[in-house]
């Protein structure tokens, strides 16, 4: 074989949970290491090491991927009070991708890879729909605490000369309830819409945005009022020249209009709205196993990772001693997505062109009828056969 392809600068690694886990050492094993001089900064995001470190790894991991510039993270688990006991945590640690979504105050960008065979569930839709997820505040830096009976609970703001204001969420009786205060800010606001704008002239594509302010008439409403002008003073003539529309809509109208559409659009949502609707869309595009997912920071900083979770039951399975039959296919466009970006940066057009290469090699393998079994059960191919992990990944290796 010829000299593998070397890497100047090194990306950030972060190895996750469970399944993905162990299919994170396959793909670096099969698909990459053979070919590529692998250079990394690595940080084990494995719910233990987190415990163990008291969640400071997932903190120095975001802060290397600033320095960095690109990072590539492996499905972590975020803690429930099942996983409490599980694990034996000292306490229920926060999501991984919250934080480091915080730290880096980008958006998160989901697009579905599309195959032959695998059709989508709805009809009507013919070209890939991108999420964008605005990924700072609201629930994922939520505050949150039990009331007491006959309480009384207030959102109270201090002003920097000490003047409060008090607004009062309920008042409690007979019966005990929970309460919930959640944030955001304007410059994340505004960076998201930049970002949103950005994209959608970049893929040439129109952008729908949607929220709720017809009930959330503060908080929602501040998130349409900023996208409205911003776009108004520094896209509207960009957007009207390219030939594409941006328009705002609500929440539950955006759906109903997106089932009914063929597709080929930017689809931007608040941060729990693009959590929900981009697994939706993934799955409705054939698997949530099949959709690239990428977090951009304002100062051109990107993190690549699959938009599924850790796959749990094949890691039981895989713990029995089972063979599984795991779809890898979003965690290797995490990997060539990450490879390329560096590529880009660093001006080494063969890391690009590998990646390209395996993500070639990976899609031509399920198209020759070749996938794991989710994709086997959606595939209408007429010759198909469903294949365990591993010899997944070699078939692709057999392509690249």
């Amino acid at each position: 074989m010829a000299d593998k392809i070397q890497m100047t600068t090194p990306l950030v690694e972060m190895d996750g949970d469970e399944m993905t886990r162990i299919l994170w050492k396959m793909i670096k094993e099969i698909l990459i290491l053979p070919y590529v001089d692998l250079k990394t900064e690595y940080y084990d995001l494995g719910l233990e090491y987190r415990n163990e470190t008291n969640d400071q790894v997932t903190f120095d991991s975001a802060y290397a991927t600033k320095k960095y510039g690109v990072a590539v993270k492996c499905a972590t688990i975020t803690p429930n009070a099942a996983r409490m006991s599980e694990y034996n945590l000292k306490e229920m640690w926060k999501s991984p991708n919250g934080t480091i979504r915080a730290i880096l105050d980008g958006t998160v960008f989901r697009t579905p890879i599309l195959v032959k065979g695998i059709e989508p569930f709805v009809r009507s839709w013919k070209k890939p729909i991108s999420i964008a997820r605005h990924a700072y505040g609201d629930v994922y830096k939520g505050v949150e605490t039990t009331v007491p009976a006959n309480a009384k609970a207030e959102i109270v703001v201090t002003a920097e000369d000490g003047t409060e204001t008090r607004t009062q969420i309920h008042a409690f009786g007979d019966s005990a309830g929970i309460v919930q205060g959640m944030h955001n800010v304007d410059a994340s606001i505004e960076s998201f819409a930049r970002a949103c704008f950005n994209y959608a002239l970049e893929l040439n594509e129109d952008l729908w945005f949607a929220t709720k302010d017809t009930i959330s008439k503060k908080y929602d409403h501040r998130f349409k009022d900023i996208f409205a002008e911003i776009y108004e003073k520094e896209y509207k003539t960009k957007f009207e020249a390219a030939g594409i529309e941006y328009f705002y809509t609500l929440i539950d109208d955006a759906v109903a209009r997106v089932v009914r559409s063929e597709g080929g659009f930017i689809w931007a949502c608040k941060n729990y709205d693009g959590d929900v609707m981009s697994d939706m869309v993934a799955t409705a595009f054939g698997s949530l196993a099949m959709m690239t997912s990428v977090l951009v920071s304002p100062d051109g900083v990107f993190e690549y990772e699959a938009a599924h979770g850790t796959v749990q039951r094949h890691y039981y399975k895989h713990l029995k001693g089972e063979t599984t039959s795991t779809n890898s296919v979003a965690t290797i466009f995490a990997w060539t997505g990450a490879l390329r970006k560096r590529g880009e940066m660093d001006g080494l057009k063969d890391l690009c062109d590998f990646a390209d290469r395996l993500e070639s090699a990976t899609i031509r393998t399920i198209e020759e009828g070749v996938m794991t079994k989710d994709l086997e059960i959606l595939s209408t191919l007429p010759n198909k056969r469903a294949v365990d992990s591993e010899t997944f990944l070699r078939e692709i290796a057999k392509r690249i």
